[in-house]
């Protein structure tokens, strides 16, 4: 995608903000979903560190003089790759500390190995003292691509705001999409060309990435790649167990044991293939127990079909199957959106086997809950029912009121019910 194809993506106002307000920005993600692309429209010198015929070059002068490497040229400075030199990062702790400027650097990366996570993690101690963030770039929503038309706006829920909508998607629409992802290559090229990106994803991935990382060091073996991938495609949107994965992988394979496993999950989520939901935990007036294990998802639910050899015309096949991805659809979506107002987004299960597929928690302690169905009118009547009689029992005294209560499906009209619950299709949503 040259300059000129350039599609605005809703993290341009993270970049944008975080430039005025940080000395350096990591941005991570996955491969191709476009972090080099929208960083470069906010770097005045690129260090481009994935040519090989100008990498060792730079990683030299990095050893040599980190100074020099980090004063290449005027700032902002993108360090593209920048894991190939990620022994520069005290130098760049440094050099922001040095004059306290905002928006000298800005570092990007599809890889993370366990000494990069330990080192720059929002979480860690190890972070520039607050003047270096980690912002974790997706693929593109369904309002960047142009396929929502963005006339229900969360953050305007969030404030009271709605005005009943429609869509002109229907469910083959999004057959196509959970198939095709949010790939930026993908978007604008004809059907078998779009599709074909998340398969190739796919392939680099089993063949190639899973077997690179250093920290994370496992023996060449795409058959167990490629079943691990295929198991946890078939457990999506759910809050499978590693047991269970497992027991989906091991089949003959004595030499798949859980030792193997995790070292798997963590090169999946080291590459920014998978990225777990994690479960909410509000108080309760009740006794009831809450559900803390995460639910397995993507980090674009193209991944899992490519992962299944899943078609948008295949998809029908297993209608259940469908669903679970058309949930991780609506997650990823939001996901992106949640990035931009502030938000998080999170699963609520609890032992009495009430579910909400999310939860946005607001920066302010606000919260809504939110279910996803690809069914009937009746089975979205009978979500609604479920998200009131979970919010009802949440501690409303501590929590506050929902902000709002949420079905996302397939449908083409936004409405609101007589009980207060939104209905909105996907394709009408934006941040």
């Amino acid at each position: 995608m040259n300059e000129n194809m350039y599609i605005r993506r809703i993290f341009d106002g993270v970049v944008e903000f975080t430039l005025k307000s940080k000395g350096a920005l990591v941005i991570v993600g996955p491969k191709w979903c476009g972090k080099s692309t929208t960083a470069k429209r906010y770097a005045q010198t690129v260090i481009d560190l994935m040519p090989l015929d100008t990498r060792n070059a730079f990683i030299e002068l990095a050893k040599i003089s980190p100074t020099n490497f980090l004063n290449y040229g005027p700032k902002p400075i993108l360090v593209d790759e920048w894991q190939h030199v990620s022994f520069i990062w005290d130098q760049v702790k440094y050099e922001v500390d040095k004059t306290g400027e905002f928006g000298q650097y800005i570092l990007t990366g599809s890889v993370t190995d366990k000494t990069r996570i330990e080192t720059y993690n929002e979480s860690s101690r190890h972070t520039g003292n607050g003047r270096i963030i980690r912002k974790m770039m997706r693929t593109m929503s369904l309002y960047e691509t142009g396929d929502s038309n963005g006339t229900v706006s969360l953050l305007d829920l969030k404030n009271g705001r709605f005005a009943p909508a429609m869509s002109q998607k229907d469910i083959n629409d999004y057959a196509y999409y959970v198939c095709r992802g949010g790939w930026p290559v993908a978007i604008g090229k004809e059907r078998d060309v779009a599709l074909a990106q998340a398969r190739d994803y796919f392939e680099v991935v089993v063949t190639d990435d899973i077997f690179s990382l250093r920290d994370v060091p496992l023996r060449r073996d795409e058959q167990k790649a490629r079943k691990l991938m295929r198991s946890y495609a078939r457990n999506v949107s759910i809050p499978a167990a590693d047991t269970t994965l497992l027991e989906d992988c091991k089949g003959s394979d004595e030499t798949f044991d859980k030792d193997v496993l995790a070292k798997y999950l963590n090169a999946l989520r080291n590459l920014y293939v998978i990225e777990e939901l994690p479960a909410w935990n509000p108080n309760l007036r009740s006794q009831t127990a809450i559900r803390t294990k995460e639910t397995r998802h993507f980090t674009d639910p193209s991944i899992g079909a490519a992962a299944l050899g899943i078609t948008p015309e295949g998809i029908f096949r297993d209608i259940t199957t469908f669903g679970f991805l058309f949930e991780s659809l609506v997650v990823h979506d939001l996901r992106v959106y949640a990035d931009a107002i502030g938000a998080h987004v999170y699963k609520y299960r609890d032992s009495k086997k009430r579910e909400a597929d999310a939860v946005l928690q607001f920066n302010d302690g606000t919260w809504a809950l939110i279910e996803v169905k690809l069914g009937s009118e009746a089975d979205i009547k009978k979500a609604a029912d479920n998200l009131i009689r979970i919010a009802a029992d949440i501690d409303q005294e501590r929590t506050g009121r929902p902000a709002f209560l949420m079905v996302v499906t397939k449908n083409k009209v936004a409405y609101q019910m007589d009980n207060g619950v939104y209905v909105v299709p996907l394709c009408c949503l934006k941040d």
